[in-house]
């Protein structure tokens, strides 16, 4: 039941933005991502969150109720536990009074002008979908180089955007109620992908915010983050298979579908097969398996063209893949995790400041 904290009925006018959080069972790593969210630039009487309790028993429900009861601009909603973040997030869509959501997961946080440099930049360009610069701590977030101020800009007009697909993004409220996006609900892989590739695709406008580290995303001592959880070939690839389906109902066959595929190719699906730990250390029949989940989107959605396009060794892991050749796969793998690399830096070009906090 929601927990409206003592004073909503005072806070007559709607916020410029909702922080959506989701919280299940984070522990002590839910206290930075409460310090971020008060730590806002953006005043409370334009700003609020909500905290959507996915059925935790680790106490959190507690502590955000406190909270609550010393914030007017927090709220609390709690939820029987629904086995993944799809679900929290669409009850936070349902219960937000902003303008603008904003998608925060329990164990990250956002930089303190986040929220306002964020929608100011949402304002300007009347985007619908808000990018805002992420550093990885300790995970990876996708290429640093797609992280410059940009927009108003569709998907077609810049489908580098496909890298980030993660769902910490600022989307206008009023676009999701009128298209009916939502996060597909229960335990599964990728319900961010479904849900940010088809905003991508169905926003009149999107912008970027690159000079500026608005979300840190930060990986767990104890590997409790839901991306690190185990994961099983035929399942996981199953969703990356509904990415393309996306991909397909949204696009026509040529260049702009084939870079989108490309980067699904090379990201979601080969690198889990190249000389990496995930791969080389794997039983033999786990590899089997992988090549068995892949092979088959590749020749039902991939042309070969996409592969033409990839780097020289992806192309050569997609042959392999198409080809069924687990063997040279492994040996290819293993050669790849052998190579050792030094870099030296010989000069240093000062470019646009990206501040961090």
């Amino acid at each position: 039941m929601p927990n409206p904290g003592p004073d909503e009925s005072s806070q007559s006018a709607a916020p410029k933005v909702s922080i959506v959080v989701p919280v299940y069972n984070p522990g002590p790593y839910l206290e930075r991502c409460i310090s971020s969210v008060l730590a806002q630039t953006m005043p409370p009487g334009e700003l609020e969150a909500i905290f959507v309790d996915d059925g935790s028993t680790d106490g959190s429900g507690a502590r955000l109720d406190a909270l609550a009861a010393d914030h007017p601009h927090i709220r609390v909603i709690h939820e029987e536990n629904s086995g993944w973040g799809g679900k929290p997030r669409n009850v936070g869509i349902e219960a937000a009074r902003g303008e603008f959501v904003l998608f925060l997961d329990h164990d990250d946080r956002l930089g303190p002008e986040a929220a306002e440099r964020l929608h100011a930049r949402a304002i300007q360009d009347g985007s619908d979908v808000i990018l805002g610069r992420t550093i990885g701590h300790g995970r990876l977030v996708g290429s640093s180089r797609g992280w410059y101020t940009r927009g108003p800009v569709t998907f077609e007009e810049s489908p580098g955007l496909i890298a980030h697909l993660r769902p910490h993004k600022l989307v206008r409220r009023q676009f999701l109620l009128d298209t009916g996006i939502r996060f597909p609900e229960g335990r599964r892989r990728l319900e961010d992908h479904a849900f940010v590739l088809e905003a991508y695709f169905r926003a009149h406008a999107i912008s970027v915010v690159g000079d500026y580290a608005c979300y840190h995303q930060i990986a767990r001592a104890d590997r409790g983050n839901a991306g690190a959880q185990h994961w099983e070939p035929a399942y996981y690839y199953g969703y990356v298979r509904e990415d393309i389906q996306i991909i397909e109902r949204f696009t026509e066959p040529g260049p702009f579908r084939n870079r989108l595929l490309a980067r699904l190719v090379r990201w979601e699906m080969l690198s889990r097969l190249s000389g990496t730990r995930l791969f080389l250390s794997a039983s033999p029949e786990r590899r089997r398996a992988m090549v068995d989940a892949v092979r088959p989107i590749l020749e039902e959605h991939v042309p070969l063209e996409v592969d033409a396009g990839l780097a020289p060794g992806v192309r050569v892991l997609a042959a392999l893949t198409r080809a069924d050749r687990l063997d040279l796969l492994e040996t290819f793998g293993g050669a790849a995790a052998a190579v050792r690399c030094r870099a030296r830096v010989r000069s240093l070009v000062r470019g646009a400041a990206v501040t961090s906090t």
